[in-house]
């Protein structure tokens, strides 16, 4: 059963559970808030969907866990080796603005940790012994974050 909902979006969901409980229990307001956490929220939407469409048209799978059948280093992906968690993160940053839960901040380093550990170094082995040396050298120049 945990196999099955240890998804990135399941992940997201939960820690943007918890900044929600943080900006009713602890909020902190500024007048920016809401505009700039939705410019973050509507910014992680785009960027996500660019890398998804991208990795459609290159008919590869967007799931987590299964061996792509190609890379895709072009458009969002020279910025980031993984665009969609990034995305996440831009997201989960700016739900915590929106919602005034700047005291959950923090947990956002929490929160690529286990996407990092959980998902991405596995995605990263897995790439490398399918790409072999094409993926280390994308590897070498493009960061894995940002």
């Amino acid at each position: 059963m945990a196999k099955d909902v240890d998804f990135p979006p399941v992940w997201l969901a939960g820690f943007a559970a918890i900044g929600g409980l943080f900006g009713r229990a602890f909020p902190v307001h500024f007048h920016v808030n809401d505009v700039l956490g939705s410019l973050l929220v509507v910014a992680g939407l785009v960027l996500m969907g660019l890398a998804i469409l991208q990795m459609v048209v290159a008919r590869t799978t967007v799931i987590p866990r299964r061996n792509p059948d190609r890379m895709v280093t072009g458009g969002v992906f020279r910025l980031s080796r993984n665009p969609i968690y990034l995305a996440d993160v831009l997201i989960l940053i700016g739900l915590y603005v929106a919602w005034d839960a700047l005291y959950a901040l923090p947990m956002i380093a929490v929160f690529i940790y286990v996407i990092q550990s959980r998902f991405i170094l596995d995605e990263e082995a897995r790439l490398s012994a399918l790409f072999g040396a094409e993926y280390e050298a994308y590897a070498a120049q493009t960061r894995r974050w940002l």
